[in-house]
């Protein structure tokens, strides 16, 4: 029985060492952005196409802009967007630009924690340096709230933040997105957009039992969104059997009004609402073509894409309205 015990308590301090060295093991890589100057204007087009706005402003509340969203219920918990406003105490006023960078792209609190994947930094990890600076640039336009948005709740073992850093070692897949030669610049700007800040996938790709996307079910719709929704199949060939065009999808994300009549629901209505409505009509052009014609489905009839090289591939579309 001496034994047992000796041998049970070996491998309960060999436990504790293997999480004290997974909890000290540095996740961060540096960046250095120093005083690279934003451009407030297209920062806060950035921040409607990267779902900023719906999701860390509570609309259906009345909430200010970027002061903490509504909850997010999921199976590990409830998570609630933060306060991201310049207030130095409740928001994020007090952080730097740099920081601004890791936390956005990598996923990495300035304290060296890492943030729960309910935020979607692995889509926005491709944002270039000038993309950061604009976003940080428009946030400091934002007048700030000084108080604090709701506490997460997330269930044991999940609310362990240690442990989040053996989830990005399995599941963790930064968006990486190179212009394909051969297609047009509206579908290279579509695929820009809807594989990085608009985020699709997070909403219309199935997750596994622990939260990583199934990247083999990539736009094939999921049926667990936070609240018990639902999101349907945005593959090519699905959205041509439905009757889906580049026109009345472009007409949809600016108005939400779907070609049947009926009008987006739940989550998409946010979306729209707070972001792709405020678009210009060509990023929302761009976003259907590259939807209606994603690799390795067949184009859908009556959609034809003009192969205009890449041309229109550095692409800064006009902006229609500041964050506040």
């Amino acid at each position: 029985m001496r034994g047992l015990i000796r041998t049970a308590v070996a491998f309960g301090a060999m436990g504790f060492v293997g999480i004290a060295i997974v909890a000290s093991w540095p996740i961060a890589e540096p960046v250095h952005l120093g005083m690279l100057a934003g451009d407030a204007y297209r920062g806060a087009y950035l921040a409607r196409s990267g779902g900023c706005i719906a999701c860390h402003t509570g609309a259906a509340k009345g909430g200010a802009a970027l002061s903490g969203g509504a909850p997010l219920d999921t199976p590990f918990g409830s998570f609630v967007p933060p306060n991201i406003t310049p207030d130095p105490v409740y928001g994020i006023g007090d952080w730097t630009l740099d920081q601004f960078a890791v936390a956005l792209r990598q996923g990495v609190r300035p304290d060296g924690k890492a943030y729960y994947p309910a935020f979607p930094y692995e889509f926005y990890a491709d944002l270039s340096d000038q993309d950061v600076a604009d976003l940080w640039a428009a946030i400091q336009t934002v007048p700030p709230v000084p108080v604090a948005a709701a506490e997460s709740d997330v269930s044991f073992p999940f609310n362990m933040r240690w442990g989040l850093k053996l989830w990005r070692a399995a599941y963790l897949s930064p968006a990486k997105i190179s212009p394909v030669m051969g297609q047009s610049p509206d579908w290279n700007r579509g695929q820009q957009l809807v594989t990085g800040p608009a985020h699709c996938a997070a909403c219309h790709t199935g997750r596994n039992m622990l939260g990583g996307l199934k990247e083999s079910e990539a736009l094939a719709g999921n049926d667990n969104l936070p609240g018990g929704s639902k999101a349907p199949a945005i593959l090519a060939a699905d959205l041509a059997a439905k009757g889906w065009t580049v026109a009345n999808m472009a007409y949809s994300l600016r108005t939400g009004v779907m070609p049947d009549g009926d009008v987006f629901g739940g989550g998409m209505a946010e979306v729209v609402q707070a972001g792709t409505s405020f678009l210009d009509e060509a990023d929302r052009e761009a976003i259907a073509t590259y939807l209606l014609d994603q690799p390795g489905t067949p184009a859908p009839s009556g959609t034809p894409i003009a192969d205009a090289g890449m041309a229109g591939m550095v692409h800064t579309p006009g902006m229609q309205m500041n964050v506040d």
